[in-house]
């Protein structure tokens, strides 16, 4: 197998109407977490993916379980528990233009994590170990959990790539700044956004970002750019890349999921930095032509049917 990650996924309520939450009568499903995201992205591109999680032994657990082993990711790191629940969270579209996120995932099956859900000779299978700063903001021992499948990653030899994918509402600034940055100093790939390089090292500069995120000890950073594409840098190459073509933003969640799938694929399968780079901006612009988290991640075809319309100025709806 190629490429492993660990983290919480959760199950989405959301309202069918547009409104505040207590008048909704109809809801849907679906499935949503940044690891999941981006294995399933990958699943898509030809990569092989498994994922270490806690789920809780009730109906959300098993729905999620299903929804992730279809996808064709290896779960046989994904243990159930009676002790905790699945976590989930509320999706609510307040107006038109407004919408709100509830989170029910404190005390969660995911969070209960320890670092013995981690099985040595399961993470020896994998080649690359993809991991975000979502996990070690969950719980005190989700992040000792993290640190210890880093450590035997790198016995293992396994690659570190990580996507700091900030979020404060999880953690406070200097727990959430303090971890981030030992996760950077131990990982060879890094994909930070502007946003994060400007919380981690307060610089708006991506050249500068990423520079900082060299010193720190990584190989390779790519910063996200978001609609202007992305930045990279290593010891022999540097510059930029953006997406193949403009796209009609639908929904714009998941973009950076489907940029790690892309560049990831890439990378593995070969291609040159700038490449894999251009690859990752192709994916996520593709990811936002389609409501929902994983609905428009995107398969090695359609990256190259936008590839191929590099010159033209139409605009894909």
């Amino acid at each position: 197998m190629d490429v492993l990650s660990i983290g919480e996924t959760m199950v989405v309520f959301a309202p069918k109407e547009v409104g505040p939450m207590r008048y909704a009568h109809d809801f849907t499903t679906h499935i949503a977490g940044a690891e999941t995201n981006t294995l399933i992205g990958l699943e898509k591109l030809g990569i092989k993916t498994g994922w270490i999680s806690q789920l809780g032994n009730d109906e959300l657990g098993y729905k999620i379980l299903s929804f992730v082993r279809g996808e064709g990711i290896n779960v046989d790191a994904v243990h159930l528990t009676d002790d905790a629940p699945t976590g989930l969270f509320l999706k609510e579209k307040n107006r038109q233009d407004q919408t709100r996120v509830h989170y029910y995932r404190k005390g969660s099956a995911a969070s209960l994590m320890t670092t013995s859900n981690i099985d040595e000779e399961y993470v020896a299978q994998f080649k690359y170990l993809y991991v975000t700063g979502i996990t070690p903001a969950l719980s005190e021992n989700c992040k000792d959990t993290i640190f210890h499948l880093i450590s035997v990653a790198k016995k293992l030899n396994l690659k570190i790539i990580f996507d700091p994918n900030l979020r404060l509402k999880l953690w406070n600034e200097a727990q959430a700044r303090e971890t981030l940055l030992n996760i950077i100093s131990l990982s060879d790939i890094v994909l930070p956004g502007i946003s994060e390089g400007a919380f981690l090292f307060n610089e708006r500069s991506e050249k500068k970002i990423a520079q900082n995120i060299i010193a720190l000890g990584a190989s390779t950073v790519i910063v996200k750019l978001g609609s202007e594409g992305a930045y990279y840098e290593n010891d022999e190459h540097v510059g930029y890349a953006k997406a193949s073509k403009n796209v009609e933003v639908v929904d714009p969640v998941g973009a950076g999921d489907g940029f790690a799938a892309g560049f990831i694929a890439g990378y593995i399968d070969g291609l040159s930095l700038h490449d894999a780079v251009e690859q990752a901006c192709n994916a996520g612009a593709l990811v936002t032509t389609v409501k929902g988290d994983v609905e428009g991640l995107p398969s090695k075809e359609e990256i190259k049917q936008l590839k191929n319309n590099i010159n033209t100025d139409d605009v894909i709806r």
